[in-house]
């Protein structure tokens, strides 16, 4: 029997039409939503209310910004078993971190309404030259205007809040595009959004196939794109839009790096652990998952039984238990990929220490030593639970080792030496570095993002809003200062 057909949000109204999409579980079973798919005119829709509403929404007092955005924090908070519930449901992601995932997003929202209300500008003396004598500036960061945000499936309700609230909290409306396999948490949010005092137009949330995506990327009312996903849609949507403004976050091939310092039989444990469970938790499905584990030849062997003691101990099964720490990949398709990929390293001298085998849409957790360089589980971004081990003579080598790559999202480096951060700072081309634990760290008020492959622009919610607007001085001449 079909579900009944959910709407989609446009400009603040539910409206379904002939249209529909069915969602069902990543590794089968039955149906758990049948939702409407935008057409033509929803989308017109959605981005003329967006372009209509703009002034209006920019000019909107914070408190009232704000207000929206706080409810829309406590309401995930009350709502927060049922959502993760449906985080599960719809992208086979473990209940334990669908659990997490909707206390980010709460979070992310009240960081959010938190900004908004700090979002004042700065006064700045110009009477620093002679010129400048009797000279103010006022400086304020105002929206550049409508704004198409478009999420992926791996967190499918915190990068939603990642879009959404730093769009809101700025003044810019924004027209929402999920990605197909997961709307239904972004259709979550749109059902909160309508309990505030938004004016009409300013959030959409339209479901559309990802082939009928140009109409809105080219759009011209539409001048910022906020994109994250894979990186060849990500650089054919700069390539299409060159005088839009597009934030693209997409994605790595992240490197553990465990230096000769972190020897100590605690210390190495600690590391395998936070490998095991960031490189293979939610299937791998994150760009900042570890992939890569480059560790130094002193504590090499030692770290590598750990890290096979910790894998084992990783659960894949059914995304409802709470024991389960990784459930299916996305789709079948998706694990076929990675499968595909260890062979590969296999056949080109590596060796599979353990996993390796699929079934349908699970992977096993895999780990891999003596692939190659060329391999594309060293080279491209996995996205699967694999990890490719490696050893260094030192840390010249590994520092080399993380360079040697065409993402630079985020590395973790475990070492106790403060010397070694700063190198790691100074040196490795990546947007974040995390001392002491796992690439996989992020707290959602920090800037979040890469260089090379990985993307331009930040996340990050006080970042964010400062990528969705521009500096607007105004001068006051014959003050007295």
């Amino acid at each position: 029997m079909q579900p009944p057909t959910q709407p989609i949000w446009v400009a603040g109204q539910q409206v379904t039409g002939t249209d529909t999409t069915t969602i069902t579980p990543p590794d089968g079973g039955d149906p758990i939503a049948r939702v409407t798919v935008a057409s033509a005119e929803h989308a017109e829709g959605a981005v003329h209310a967006a372009d209509a509403i703009s002034h209006e929404l920019a000019s909107l007092p914070a408190h009232r910004r704000a207000d929206a955005l706080d409810h829309v924090s406590r309401r995930l908070v009350e709502s927060s078993e049922e959502l993760a519930q449906l985080v599960m449901a719809e992208g086979g992601k473990p209940i334990r971190w669908a659990r997490v995932e909707v206390s980010r997003a709460a979070a992310t929202f009240r960081l959010a309404s938190e900004e908004a209300r700090r979002w004042s500008g700065e006064l700045q003396r110009l009477d620093t030259d002679p010129a400048g004598e009797g000279r103010i500036a006022l400086n304020r960061r105002v929206p550049r205007g409508p704004v198409l945000g478009i999420t992926p499936f791996n967190f499918p309700l915190n990068l939603v809040a990642h879009k959404v609230a730093p769009a809101l909290a700025v003044g810019a409306p924004i027209v929402l595009k999920p990605a197909p396999a997961t709307p239904l948490s972004a259709l979550f949010i749109g059902d909160l959004l309508a309990e505030t005092d938004l004016p009409a137009g300013s959030w959409s949330v339209i479901t559309t196939p990802n082939a009928q995506m140009d109409s809105l990327v080219t759009d011209p009312r539409l001048p910022v794109v906020s994109f994250t996903g894979s990186g060849p849609v990500g650089w054919s949507i700069c390539d299409r839009v060159p005088r839009k403004h597009v934030t693209l976050e997409l994605g790595g091939n992240a490197a553990a790096v465990v230096c000769a310092d972190w020897n100590s039989d605690a210390d190495l444990k600690n590391a395998a652990q936070r490998i095991a469970a960031f490189g293979m938790g939610q299937a791998g499905q994150s760009c900042i998952s570890v992939q890569r584990v480059i560790a130094d030849t002193t504590i090499y062997q030692r770290l590598l039984d750990l890290v096979l003691i910790e894998v084992d101990k990783q659960v894949l099964g059914d995304p409802a238990d709470e024991a389960t720490t990784l459930g299916p990949m996305i789709n079948t398709a998706a694990a076929e990929r990675a499968h595909t990929w260890v062979d590969e390293a296999v056949q080109s001298g590596a060796h599979v220490l353990t996993g390796g085998n699929r079934h349908n849409a699970r992977l096993e957790p895999t780990v891999i030593v003596d692939a190659p360089l060329d391999a594309r589980v060293n080279r491209d971004e996995v996205f699967a639970p694999v990890i490719s081990v490696r050893r260094v003579d030192n840390t010249d080598e590994a520092f080399a080792a993380v360079n040697d790559s065409q993402f630079g999202l985020q590395v973790g480096i475990f070492t106790h030496d403060i010397g070694t951060a700063f190198r790691a700072h100074r040196d490795l081309d990546v947007g974040g570095i995390i001392i002491g634990d796992v690439p996989s760290y992020r707290a959602d008020q920090m800037p979040y993002g890469g260089t090379k492959g990985s993307g331009i622009g930040r996340e990050g919610v006080r970042y964010a809003m400062d990528d969705l607007t521009y500096d607007r001085s105004l001068v006051f001449t014959g003050a007295e200062l």
